[in-house]
């Protein structure tokens, strides 16, 4: 851990001179681990008072997740208003690849994995349990639930807030969602610290970068741009990937390290998975994106369908959706375990924004008939 920490300074700072690295991370490893011990006393705190809520809690710690965003926000909010639906796909991918390269830079320490790194407690252990949530093996921060989400979130509250600004409603309701988005942002982040997954500065900056992240690119949807601009940006993504993994090798940064600490003390060893792994996320935002841009590529405008047929198409999508995702996938050898996963995700958007077609084809059948 300290040849990671000194390699950390010397990429932070510049620093060459082995005793100014060393007394630069004397005094930010003194920092960090009061933050961190503070971190720790707060996930004890959260779980043994709000034990009962223990259900609550793992369920909006998957609900808040990236794969979500994906798979529930995107569905919802593309038939709700297929300008959000795009944006919403849009945000989730860039957002979630910019976290993957914080993390990357950052080091972040989990707290699962840092309560027997720090040697903090070796006179006595805190209080606190892990669960299938809990031993995700990138880096923690910022945290990638409340970047994702504090990003994807805010692109569905403010096209609620300008919908029932349009219907003339008051100006204290047109912010309802803004407070709603607010709640949620707070208790995605408790989620995170109670399942001992990040520690709370990490929540924090998570949901501020994804806020700006999301202000940003809600302004730039491209929801006309071409396939071949979909293209350059998946590919960008991924030359941006290995060219920072490239760099950190040759500052002699271990790129395995989150894995192997995630391996050691995690639980169960069954809730290290696969799905959650780094590369796994760029697989993902790789496959979407291009998704995307094909799928505008068959028909620019979508389908014109009154609200039980967008209700059908909602169903229908989401059971394609299930039963693509649920499929079980090839662990060995990881380059077919990864292209895979990027064909899975490649389909989201092909099946969201394509099932409504197969609807508007049927009526038009019907009536001919």
């Amino acid at each position: 851990m300290l040849e990671r920490t000194l390699v950390e300074a010397r990429w932070k700072y510049g620093i060459k001179h082995q005793a100014v690295t060393l007394i630069v991370i004397v005094t930010q490893g003194q920092v960090m681990d009061c933050i961190h011990t503070y971190g720790i006393w707060m996930a004890e705190i959260l779980q043994n008072r709000t034990k009962s809520l223990e259900n609550l809690w793992l369920l909006i710690t998957h609900v808040g997740g990236p794969k979500a965003a994906f798979l529930f926000v995107f569905p919802c909010s593309y038939f709700f208003c297929r300008r959000t639906g795009v944006a919403v796909l849009w945000v989730a991918a860039v957002t979630e690849w910019l976290n993957l390269m914080l993390k990357c830079v950052l080091f972040g320490e989990r707290p699962f994995w840092w309560i027997g790194e720090s040697q903090a407690f070796i006179n006595k252990l805190p209080k606190v349990r892990q669960y299938s949530s809990t031993c995700e093996n990138g880096p923690g921060s910022p945290s990638g639930h409340a970047m994702v989400t504090a990003a994807v979130w805010w692109v569905v509250a403010s096209s609620l807030r300008s919908f029932l600004y349009r219907r003339n409603c008051s100006i204290p309701v047109t912010y309802i969602p803004y407070l709603l988005y607010g709640t949620l942002l707070v208790v995605v982040g408790i989620s995170r610290v109670f399942v001992l997954a990040h520690f709370p500065h990490q929540v924090v900056t998570g949901s501020i970068a994804g806020l700006v992240v999301g202000m940003y690119l809600n302004s730039r949807v491209p929801e006309k741009r071409s396939f071949r601009f979909f293209v350059g940006v998946a590919v960008s993504l991924l030359l941006g990937t290995l060219i920072l993994n490239a760099g950190l090798r040759q500052l002699g940064v271990d790129l395995s390290w989150s894995l192997a600490l995630a391996k050691k003390w995690c639980s169960r060893s069954e809730w290290v998975r696969p799905d959650v792994a780094p590369f796994t996320s760029l697989a993902r935002d790789c496959g979407a994106l291009l998704g995307l841009g094909l799928a505008q590529h068959w028909k620019p405008g979508g389908w014109p369908l009154p609200w039980w047929a967008q209700t059908v198409s909602l169903a229908l999508s989401s059971v394609a959706l299930y039963l693509v995702c649920s499929a079980p996938l090839p662990l060995r050898p990881p380059a077919l375990y990864y292209g895979l996963f990027f064909v899975k995700f490649a389909m989201v958007p092909q099946i969201v924004v394509l099932v409504p077609g197969l609807i508007h084809f049927m009526m038009r059948k019907m009536k001919r008939s």
